[in-house]
């Protein structure tokens, strides 16, 4: 049965999806984008700033399920401009030390909020 995953400690959504879903011991989160749940808003600077808030938004739904970044098996990360890939890496290898999951990484036309980054994930809990 499908459970609704929703993280007190993330932003709330911005418009009708869950942060996350839970079938069985799977995982699924929504995109996570930049928010600061105490700002309020998107979070000041740029893609190294972007990515942490991002990443934390996703730890944090993770955790709600049952998970955390230890055990998710991939992530889509979509970026506003493909030229941040690199600053991107190195953010996203500060949370993903060892035995990286599986990952798509790509750029599109825009994200919302204007934002730089957005990040999901699959993971199992534990």
């Amino acid at each position: 049965m499908k459970k609704i995953i929703t993280a007190n400690s993330a932003p709330e959504a911005i418009g009708p999806y869950s942060h996350g879903n839970k079938f069985e011991n799977l995982i699924f989160t929504s995109g996570q984008l930049p928010v600061c749940k105490e700002k309020g808003g998107v979070v000041d600077g740029g893609i190294t700033e972007q990515s942490q808030q991002s990443l934390q938004n996703l730890k944090a739904v993770l955790e709600a399920g049952g998970g955390s970044l230890d055990t998710v098996l991939k992530t889509t990360c979509y970026l506003a401009d493909i030229n941040d890939f690199a600053a991107f890496n190195k953010v996203y290898s500060e949370f993903f030390k060892t035995e990286c999951p599986a990952r798509s990484c790509f750029a599109v036309k825009d994200l919302p909020l204007n934002v730089r980054v957005e990040v999901e994930a699959i993971a199992y809990s534990k």
